[in-house]
């Protein structure tokens, strides 16, 4: 949906913005812990620099990390019984590619409210950045709308609310039982397999509106993808093509009870909500039961008229002419 106007503006005196972090807001670094065993120096190096050779030196103890390199933890040797013996079949080398550990460590970027680094998944998803995240950290995303929600009336809190409300039911959704879903994932993330056994917050555990809610629709144990933190937040509402491989629907689609052509196919809205706004009951409930935010109604009608030539307005006996105008009036702009 639209998003609102601001009821405030924050008009930001004396910001802090460190030497280091200007012009570093879509930089993103790789972090991980220097490989030599006795040194516990944490590098971070510009994922940038990290295409091709690299050389990368810690500064704490020169320990040298390259492309092509590699460090050994230690030898082994392989025994298998055979013939009523102990014999070895193989002996060798552990070692940890130096690629490798470089390519799969962590990322990270720097926040330019806080001018701290912290991991890109403590980001919000920003498609038109170069980094594909906002420019500061959730952290102080909340604090800033904290301070802009200090000055917001309490009817302007509830009709938020309310709006939540409003979607949750024209999807038609339901009590959902996290257990049983976190089962049949296994408790590892479907998009990137990531182990949530031993999360005990649901947020760092999300359940997913496997087709967007902004389509109307609903979010249920049988329905719900299970993604981990990082992953709910880059779907973020996108259609599932947007989001995953061919393959991936695939066994989406026998985990949610989707057909394969829906979650493969364009963006729709969901023909259960639309069949509910078909029915002139359920709509002048609808209106009566959200009237004093009938805005945002007017907004989603709106949005339908524009995107599906579907009007709801037109489905009710009780809508004043004098909403219609306003709502048609809208339209124009």
């Amino acid at each position: 949906m639209a998003r609102r106007k601001s009821y405030s503006k924050v008009k930001k005196h004396d910001q802090i913005r460190a030497d280091h972090v200007k012009g570093m807001g879509d930089v993103v670094f790789k972090g991980f812990q220097c490989l030599n065993p006795n040194c516990e120096h944490f590098i971070t190096v510009r994922e940038d620099q990290l295409d091709g050779d690299f050389e990368i030196i810690c500064e704490k103890c020169d320990y040298l990390m390259h492309a092509g390199g590699e460090t050994t933890f230690f030898k082994y040797d392989m025994e298998v019984e055979h013939g009523g013996a102990s014999i070895i079949a193989e002996s060798g080398d552990f070692t940890v590619l130096h690629e490798e550990y470089v390519h799969e460590a962590e990322e990270f970027k720097y926040c330019i409210v806080c001018n701290s680094m912290k991991p890109l998944s403590y980001f919000d998803n920003h498609r038109s950045r170069n980094s594909g995240r906002q420019g500061e950290c959730r952290l102080c995303k909340k604090i800033y709308n904290s301070i802009k929600n200090g000055t917001r009336i309490s009817d302007q809190h509830r009709e938020s609310a309310q709006k939540r409300r409003m979607y949750m039911d024209l999807s038609g959704h339901e009590k959902i039982n996290s257990k049983e879903i976190y089962e049949k994932y296994n408790y590892r993330c479907f998009k990137c397999n990531k182990d949530l056994s031993n999360v005990e917050s649901s947020i760092e555990r999300p359940l997913d509106h496997t087709l967007p809610v902004y389509f109307l629709w609903p979010l249920n144990t049988k329905n719900a993808t299970l993604l981990c933190r990082k992953c709910n937040g880059e779907k973020s509402g996108s259609w599932p093509t947007e989001f995953y491989s061919t393959s991936e629907i695939q066994r989406l689609s026998v985990f949610t009870g989707y057909p394969f052509e829906l979650l493969n196919g364009a963006p729709t809205y969901n023909p259960a909500a639309l069949e509910r706004l078909s029915d002139p009951e359920l709509v002048d409930e609808l209106l009566a039961k959200y009237s004093r935010y009938l805005g945002e109604i007017i907004k989603l009608r709106n949005r339908l008229v524009r995107e599906i030539d579907f009007d709801f307005f037109k489905n009710s006996n009780t809508i004043s002419s004098t909403w219609i105008d306003l709502a048609n009036e809208q339209l124009k702009n």
